[in-house]
């Protein structure tokens, strides 16, 4: 959604068999019962490559619009929702709009059914999602945010160095952005409480990766992610880091690395 998104369509379809895994579909129920009948209309925020639609889609009503909003244009253009429909079987409609989070207006949700992101949450900071929020109890819109980073991380078999790691990621998660201090790992629990703070209902419902020896394609590309950053933020790790990252691909070369990436849903609804 922001302008400054790192997200790039390879990275997206890596993880996407996870992603769909992880999302609460207990939290994707409730929201199907809270839409009205007849046609929605759908925003997605951060839509990247409309992987939060080709899940939720078949699990609403329809008919169905989708509003596709994200500040990153060269992404939109890997879209591929042709075969993605509702819950009776009927193809989805999708406009894109390509905009930067800063510029939301507050009546941007007007006439929305619904408000949905995916792995969002994290890059944003306090005031944007209090923008975002406060954008949804304008409309009226429920909103279901889903795959908010919580900071825990399970590496099996542990290693002395996962907590400085670990530590580290989660420091440079919540750094300050050029002006934008990030929310990283706070950031469901905050939004959590803006919608709690303006009267609405919410729900929460972890959503975890749980991966393992047929995810090794992932596992490696996310510790890559996870140790650079972690050296990003603490630079005085680097030596310490490049071994344990040599030794972490070791075992998952042998099939010995069970990795677990804790995330949050959070559902928010008008009582």
């Amino acid at each position: 959604m922001s302008s400054l998104s790192t997200a790039t369509a390879s990275w997206l379809a890596l993880r996407a068999a996870a992603d769909d895994t992880a999302r609460s579909t207990e939290l994707a129920g409730l929201l199907a019962r809270l839409l009205p009948l007849g046609p929605v209309v759908l925003h997605d925020l951060g839509a990247g490559t409309g992987g939060m639609t080709r899940w939720l889609a078949p699990r609403l009503p329809g008919p169905q619009e989708w509003v596709l909003r994200d500040g990153d244009a060269a992404i939109v253009d890997h879209l591929d929702l042709d075969a993605v429909t509702d819950d009776a079987g009927r193809p989805v409609h999708t406009t894109v709009v390509v905009e930067a989070l800063e510029t939301l207006e507050l009546r941007a949700f007007d006439g929305a059914s619904a408000v949905t992101a995916s792995a969002l949450l994290d890059v944003l900071t306090r005031e944007e999602a209090a923008r975002i929020v406060s954008a949804c109890v304008a409309g009226g819109a429920p909103a279901l945010f889903s795959l908010s980073v919580t900071g825990v991380v399970i590496l099996d078999p542990p290693d002395a160095l996962d907590v400085a790691i670990g530590d580290a990621f989660n420091a440079h998660q919540r750094r300050d952005a050029e002006g934008r201090r990030l929310m990283g790992p706070d950031a469901a629990p905050v939004l959590a409480r803006l919608f709690a703070d303006a009267g609405w209902g919410v729900r929460t419902a972890p959503a975890p990766w749980h991966l393992g020896t047929a995810d090794a394609p992932l596992i490696a590309a996310w510790l890559d992610g996870w140790v650079g950053a972690a050296v990003a933020q603490r630079p005085e790790l680097s030596d310490d880091a490049e071994a344990y990252l040599v030794r972490r691909i070791a075992q998952l070369a042998e099939g010995a690395l069970r990795v677990t990436v804790s995330h949050q849903d959070v559902l928010a609804w008008p009582r």
